[in-house]
């Protein structure tokens, strides 16, 4: 029970953001394929994603490369595809992984 009110204390003091404020970028690159922003489709919703790592600031690097390089393990057994293999996308992902963390502030 405590750790229900926990969550639920918690999804209320999380600004909500809605499906229009998804970043044209996002659109651009068809991360939406996999990606709400509050609810999981393939991978997790990116708001899910912003809570776990709320107060990390060290985890954007952490988190462009893993959506630069892809990989699995960390939200279930599907891979993330790697988006930018070449290292050409850096800002836009950084872009990106900002706008994802910045969601649960």
């Amino acid at each position: 029970m405590k750790n229900l009110c926990l969550a639920l204390t918690l999804f209320l003091s999380v600004p909500l953001a809605h499906a229009t404020d998804m970043p044209e970028l996002a659109k651009k690159n068809r991360c939406t394929d996999c990606h709400a922003i509050e609810k999981k489709i393939i991978g997790p919703a990116w708001l899910e994603v912003s809570l776990k790592y709320r107060g990390h600031p060290e985890v954007v690097e952490l988190l462009i490369a893993k959506v630069s390089k892809g990989g699995t393990g960390v939200w279930g057994d599907m891979p993330m595809p790697a988006n930018d293999p070449g290292g050409r996308k850096y800002d836009d992902i950084k872009a990106l992984v900002q706008f994802i963390l910045g969601l649960s502030k």
